[in-house]
């Protein structure tokens, strides 16, 4: 089961309950023919809501089916995703463009402040080259956003996501670029690791591939290997002194949630690299102790202290989350952690059974991480190392 991105607060309206009546009927079909006899009617009801920016009855209506379980969650919130993220374009001499609004993460690290904010034009030209050379299809245009975002950056409801698919979506019918206030952006919090994001519109006439490789000799994995190899070169120009990761570009929600994936064993990885840089120590004399946290009776995440051998001081901390399926597989999650452990070179690595409360630091606001009794406490590097590490640990 999906789960949405965005908090949702439940409030039950009459477009709440069309909602749920037609996603129930959705899921219960049994043919295509009647699976579009359903769609038809559900988007009809989901793009008046987007157009009016009611946010709240589809949030209200997801959770609602959330709750109730069954394949209506599921086939709402596709429908809601597609109509935020894709929009059709009647040209005036006939025939039609479809655009759809595409995300690049790029996962990085940094000892410094991971850059996020506008991109200038002798920047972007490069990326543009890249994205279109390898990633999109022939003849496919593109609108690209002038700016960096951070996850803090992003849309945080469907309607503005939808909205700023709509701004990129008429620059891309132009083949231009969109400019971004990012004055008006929120503040970027600073994290050792984290995820930094390209967004664009693409276009192309209706039926038409968008992906290289919705193309006959094209490849997902080619396409990722390229953008890796080329993008990669210039988004080093935007990443300064960061360790990077390009991700698959991709539809906009799939691409955050293939990035929240990517970005939990990343975030390991350059824990480690980071502690034997910063304390310089082979990873092999690093000890990570692993803990479910949770509220009340819900398991909320894994937290993993790290500490220099035996050494009861924690040093560093690492926040694993709980994405979408993880509830049915949590009990396979501290294998997966380990399994990331060893693979960045550690040999102790001690997995603890018990429940640990999800508390943070009165004073700064850090998450509180576990040592080796279980307990749970400050992350704090050896004093003379401080300075190197920035204020908020990811």
């Amino acid at each position: 089961m999906k789960r949405s991105r965005y908090s949702r607060r439940a409030k039950q309206t009459p477009d709440t309950e069309d909602l749920v009546r037609l996603a129930t009927q959705l899921g219960q079909s049994g043919s295509r023919l009647e699976d579009a006899f359903w769609e038809r009617r559900l988007t009809a009801v989901v793009e008046r809501l987007l157009h009016d920016r009611d946010d709240a009855a589809l949030e209200a209506a997801l959770d609602q089916l959330f709750a109730n379980g069954g394949r209506a969650y599921d086939e709402l919130a596709d429908l809601v995703e597609s109509a935020v993220e894709t929009h059709r374009h009647a040209l005036a001499g006939g025939g039609a463009q479809e655009v759809l609004l595409i995300a690049a993460p790029v996962l990085a690290w940094s000892r410094f402040v991971i850059p996020s904010g506008p991109i200038a034009a002798e920047a972007l030209a490069p990326l543009r080259v890249q994205l279109q050379a390898h990633v999109l299809a022939a003849d496919v245009r593109c609108g690209l956003a002038d700016t960096l975002f951070s996850p803090d950056q992003l849309p945080q409801s469907y309607g503005e996501t939808a909205a700023l698919a709509a701004r990129l979506g008429k620059a891309a019918l132009h083949d231009r670029d969109l400019h971004i206030d990012a004055a008006q952006l929120p503040e970027t919090m600073n994290f050792l690791s984290d995820t930094r994001y390209l967004l664009a519109a693409v276009c192309a006439p209706a039926g038409a591939p968008l992906f290289r490789w919705q193309e006959d000799d094209g490849s997902r994995a080619e396409a990722l290997k390229q953008w890796r190899a080329q993008g990669g070169e210039a988004l080093r120009t935007l990443l300064p002194a960061c360790a990077l990761e390009p991700l698959l570009p991709q539809s906009f929600h799939a691409a955050l949630r293939e990035s929240d994936r990517a970005a939990r064993p990343y975030s390991l990885r350059a824990a480690v690299a980071f502690l034997q840089t910063a304390l310089n120590v082979p990873a092999a004399s690093l000890r990570a102790i692993v803990a479910p946290y949770y509220t009340d009776r819900r398991l909320e995440e894994f937290r993993i202290g790290f500490t220099q051998g035996d050494a009861a001081e924690v040093v560093h901390g690492v926040v694993w989350p709980l994405l979408e399926n993880d509830d049915e597989a949590a009990a396979e999650l501290p294998t997966q952690i380990e399994s990331v452990l060893r693979e960045a070179g550690l040999r102790e690595i001690l997995v603890l059974d018990h429940r640990l409360p999800l508390e943070y630091c009165d004073d700064c606001g850090a998450p509180l991480f576990p040592n080796a009794e279980g307990e749970p406490v400050h992350a704090e590097l050896p004093e003379q190392e401080e300075t190197a590490l920035p204020r908020h640990l990811h």
